[in-house]
């Protein structure tokens, strides 16, 4: 009988064992696939020398979310653009708010995508601020945002004529030298293509 007792707590010790090492593998496992997630999704250079996603959005009409509609990658009429994702209730969207207002000083398309924010604040934002856009777009679920594989706003695309996302920059642009990465990438000349070389005669 006192074998049998003695036996017990070894029992126990194999069993926490056990159910220790399956835990660890379920986190190691979820670990894994959430890793995999973001590394799919959410990588910060994903999107570099792809076309913009042709995502539909509401355009902002004084304080409602359309009827007009329009995708992200027609957004910029067939020319060069920034994408510019912003929102009323981020703070770092006021920091690089001037630097906005001063590129369409200049003539620089600036298509906004007002990201998980209510028109309402959206419109009231920019009539505090100025409105540095040609163009606003709606996406108040966030669809966009998922599509361009954002992390948080602000986020800057830089968009050829072509609709080829060119550059990209996360955080709030006040660097002189990131605004200018960004506009020079996007009004960069399209590579000719390739010309076959002709052959020699024989």
């Amino acid at each position: 009988m006192n074998r049998w007792l003695a036996l017990i707590p070894l029992a126990l010790l194999v069993g926490l064992v056990v159910f220790a090492a399956l835990k660890l593998g379920d986190v190691a496992s979820r670990s894994l696939t959430q890793g995999q997630t973001q590394g799919n999704e959410y990588r910060p250079s994903a999107l570099v020398g792809q076309p913009i996603p042709q995502t539909v959005l509401p355009i902002l009409t004084g304080t409602e979310p359309g009827p007009g509609q329009v995708d992200l990658k027609t957004a910029g009429v067939g020319k060069p653009m920034l994408v510019n994702v912003f929102a009323s209730w981020c703070a770092p969207c006021r920091v690089e708010h001037p630097r906005l207002l001063a590129l369409r000083e200049q003539g620089v398309a600036v298509v906004g995508v007002a990201w998980k924010d209510d028109p309402v604040a959206t419109r009231a934002f920019l009539n505090e601020l100025g409105d540095p856009y040609s163009i606003v777009l709606v996406d108040r679920e966030g669809r966009a945002g998922l599509d361009l594989g954002i992390t948080g706003a602000p986020e800057t695309f830089a968009v050829d004529a072509m609709g080829k996302v060119v550059a990209k920059f996360s955080g709030p642009l006040v660097s002189d030298a990131e605004v200018e990465r960004l506009v020079q990438a996007m009004q960069a000349p399209a590579r000719p293509l390739p010309t076959a070389t002709p052959r020699p005669p024989e």
